[in-house]
């Protein structure tokens, strides 16, 4: 009689954590977000950890080769409506390619004028087809913002 107590007690005990642990059919990665974008493993955890941590928590860090010396890190932090990853999901629209445009625009775009970085078309005149904008009341570092453009370089540049 003991064991088979001890037999039912496991196997509940079993069923218990599989159902804690497989998760239901329409998980919340799959919902589409209050924007009507998809959301993203990614920006789900960017959300829990925002409401659980100050505007100045770093969520990311973006890294620029620079010539000499240790690559220059730039902050992605939680932010508020006006800089940072609030302002840019609520703004601009936060997904996989938008983490993707930034790392390649801070990575290997060019200085845009604007205290950031930005990529380019490699036709003449020259389009400036991202951008992003650095340096928040949290830190020079921080990234502010992040948007898509299609516009003429800046003035000056050179000639075709």
């Amino acid at each position: 009689m003991l064991h088979n107590t001890s037999v039912k007690t496991a196997l509940s005990a079993a069923a218990v954590i599989s159902a804690l642990l497989i998760p239901a059919a329409g998980s919340a990665s799959a919902a589409p977000a209050a924007s009507g974008k998809t959301g993203t493993a990614a920006a789900d955890s960017f959300d829990a950890k925002c409401r659980s941590h100050s505007r100045t928590y770093v969520l990311k860090k973006y890294y620029r080769r620079v010539p000499v010396g240790p690559p220059t890190f730039y902050t992605l932090r939680c932010g508020t409506s006006t800089w940072g990853w609030k302002h840019i999901k609520a703004g601009h629209g936060w997904d996989s390619t938008m983490d993707r445009k930034i790392d390649a625009a801070i990575g290997s775009g060019d200085p845009n004028g604007r205290g950031g970085y930005s990529t380019y078309t490699h036709q003449c005149p020259n389009v400036e087809k991202f951008r992003t904008i650095i340096g928040t009341p949290a830190g020079s570092n921080d990234l502010l913002t992040a948007y898509k453009v299609d516009q003429p370089a800046v003035a000056g540049a050179a000639p075709c």
